[in-house]
């Protein structure tokens, strides 16, 4: 939590569900507490997209990959009618899911077959010579310029 209370201009989160924190009252709290003063960018898989159904074969669950996104969907709902909150959902296949605050980078490597929640999470800092942070949040932004805005009405 105290990651994305660090924030002063940016939060971004792109994953295919990132379902623990849409389940997480307190995340979404804040994450709408920020929302004035703090630009939020979110972007999850499209629940329905080709890689997403690939990932949920991976990892031997299927259609409930969809489920998850869906639910994240419907739990954030209330959330993108904050100002300042965006949403996109992307169809790429994800190497990692990323959790951003301002200079600070969180990176969950995915591996075949393993679930995200089982996956090593590796903590990035900007600097003068973050090239690691770098060449991550270029990965971040093409995913969000390839991502389609979704419409509120849409999302379930």
């Amino acid at each position: 939590m105290s990651f994305f209370e660090s924030a002063k201009s940016e939060i971004g989160i792109l994953a295919y569900s990132a379902l623990f924190l849409a389940e997480d009252a307190r995340i979404v709290r804040l994450l709408g507490e920020r929302s004035g003063s703090v630009r939020i960018r979110i972007v999850l898989g499209a629940p329905d997209g080709t890689n997403v159904v690939e990932r949920g074969a991976e990892e031997e669950i299927g259609e409930a990959m969809g489920a998850k996104i869906r639910n994240s969907l419907a739990l954030l709902e209330p959330l993108l009618r904050k100002e300042g909150v965006e949403l996109r959902l992307h169809d790429t296949v994800l190497y990692n899911s990323m959790y951003r605050s301002d200079d600070q980078l969180l990176v969950n490597q995915h591996a075949y077959g393993i679930p995200a929640a089982q996956s090593p999470v590796y903590h990035y800092r900007n600097s003068d010579d973050s090239e690691m942070f770098d060449s991550y949040l270029a990965s971040f932004e093409a995913v969000w310029s390839r991502g389609a805005g979704a419409a509120r009405r849409n999302l379930r």
